[in-house]
């Protein structure tokens, strides 16, 4: 048998069907897994979607040497020790040139770890972050590979072909830069994509609760909003979520599905990059907490019980609303939220880059997430053109096409977010999206009095606006005296 020209290890559903795109677009794949039935169900497959060049492997040993030199190998396992487990498995039997990719949502200073310690006994090593689900491995993803160049160079003609393509702006790939970088790149994609979700779950919210839409007209809306400037895969695919059936009931699907949001990990580590980096988050923080307080069940159930007994009952009567109104405000909302959540995304990355010395391209960043990704959406071709225009941009908000994006919604935005509060529906994503806005667009905040209470317990001195230096003064004893 003929070399094969790559290595995929860890056959679960991702790395199954990056295995057999991969093999789509031409390139003979050797695969391996610890647990031997995958191997054979992933060549199995292979055989049923058009005799695609995969072959299997048991043996990890044999697997390796299945593999054109120097050799390429794939990873798509759990991230954390197994990890280090099959990277211990593989490189046993690997040469100094050969290179290791690892596919998962790993954390970035493992994989800058991981790839450090390769370098010291000479194999060149990847964190790439893959995103899209199943259906985008299988078809074409975004990838994000970061890491050594030169591995990148080994790699680069199967990644250009295996990835989501774009006819206006090519494949949804490029090498993101040095160390962990496209590992944190894909981790603040996957904080975006929490903060995109839960805004269109309040935009669903509302329309149900206050709007009283049903679900033939939820899906009719979102059909609707699919076909203009929210045009997204998300939008895409919460319009076809209300247009399905219960095959086990009566009604529609959505309605039974449980209220208790899961996750994995990567919208956590999100929130605390931006506080590590003194980044605001505000959006994607309220996503994360909004899935904390979904996991509460039992919690909020009994509590409606007191708050019902105690003559609140779920959403207050509202004034009837004007229908196609609210639907059209809740669009415009939701349009100006999710540019602050993908700012707010955008600054994280900024930040890191800088303090890491990555250099990343902010636009070619949003010109690879235009297609395969879940964040995949038609502004990003804007986002993109944003930083054409200005490399250096500090924020979104204040490119000038945004800038008066915003300003156009901003009314409809605060009507919906006062509709909400006032008919006792949370909005947090939509409300945190508007306190950044408004917070950020003021030249002054309240954080002077926050400054001379910190000075005034804890000498922690303050700055003036009309004479430089660092000041403290003795506040109690001065309102001490005034009090005599």
């Amino acid at each position: 048998m003929a070399l094969s020209r790559i290595g995929l290890a860890g056959l679960a559903v991702m790395g199954q069907n990056l295995a057999l795109n991969i093999a789509e677009k031409g390139f003979p794949i050797s695969v391996y897994n610890r647990t031997s039935s995958k191997v054979d169900e992933t060549v199995e497959r292979a055989k049923l979607e058009g005799n695609l060049p995969v072959y299997g492997f048991h043996d990890p040993a044999i697997f390796i040497n299945s593999i054109q030199k120097p050799r390429v190998v794939i990873m798509l396992v759990k991230a954390g020790a197994p990890v280090d487990q099959t990277i211990a498995t593989l490189s046993a039997h690997m040469e100094v040139g050969d290179c290791i990719i690892d596919g998962g949502n790993e954390w970035y200073e493992n994989t800058e770890r991981r790839e450090k310690a390769m370098a010291e006994i000479g194999f060149l090593y990847l964190g790439m972050g893959v995103s899209g689900g199943e259906e985008g491995a299988r078809n074409g993803p975004s990838l994000m590979p970061g890491g050594s160049y030169e591995a990148y160079k080994n790699i680069e003609d199967i990644l250009l072909k295996v990835a989501a393509q774009v006819p206006d702006s090519g494949p949804c790939v490029t090498y993101i830069g040095k160390g962990g970088s496209g590992n944190f790149v894909k981790m603040i994609h996957n904080g975006i994509e929490y903060g995109d979700m839960q805004l269109i779950a309040e935009a669903y919210d509302v329309l149900k609760s206050v709007g009283k839409l049903t679900n033939e007209e939820l899906h009719q809306v979102f059909s609707e909003w699919n076909k203009g400037e929210l045009l997204s895969f998300l939008i895409e695919i919460t319009a076809d979520i209300f247009g399905v059936k219960d095959d086990k009931g009566d009604g529609y699907l959505v309605d039974k599905v449980l209220d208790k949001t899961g996750m994995k990990g990567t919208g956590k580590w999100t929130v605390q990059q931006a506080a590590e980096l003194s980044v605001a988050a505000p959006t994607i923080a309220a996503s994360l907490d909004s899935r904390f307080l979904s996991g509460l069940k039992e919690e909020r159930v009994a509590a409606a019980k007191v708050f019902h007994s105690g003559g609140f009952d779920g959403v207050f009567d509202s004034e009837p609303v004007d229908k196609k109104k609210l639907i059209d405000d809740v669009r415009q909302a939701l349009y100006a939220s999710k540019i602050c959540s993908y700012a707010q995304g955008m600054n994280l990355i900024r930040a890191k880059s800088i303090e890491k010395g990555w250099d990343l391209k902010l636009g070619e960043l949003a010109r690879i997430w235009k297609g395969g990704c879940i964040i995949r959406a038609i502004f990003l071709d804007r986002i993109k053109k944003a930083y054409d225009r200005n490399p250096e941009l500090y924020n979104l908000l204040v490119d000038p096409e945004f800038a008066k994006e915003i300003l156009d919604r901003q009314s409809a935005w605060r009507r919906v977010v006062c509709l909400a509060i006032n008919s006792g529906i949370s909005t947090p994503g939509m409300s945190a999206s508007l306190a950044y806005f408004d917070t950020y667009r003021r030249e002054s905040v309240p954080a002077n009095l926050v400054q001379a209470q910190r000075d005034y317990f804890g000498a922690h001195t303050y700055e003036r606006t009309d004479i430089p230096g660092s000041f403290h003064t003795e506040w109690f004893k001065i309102a001490k005296q005034s009090k005599i």
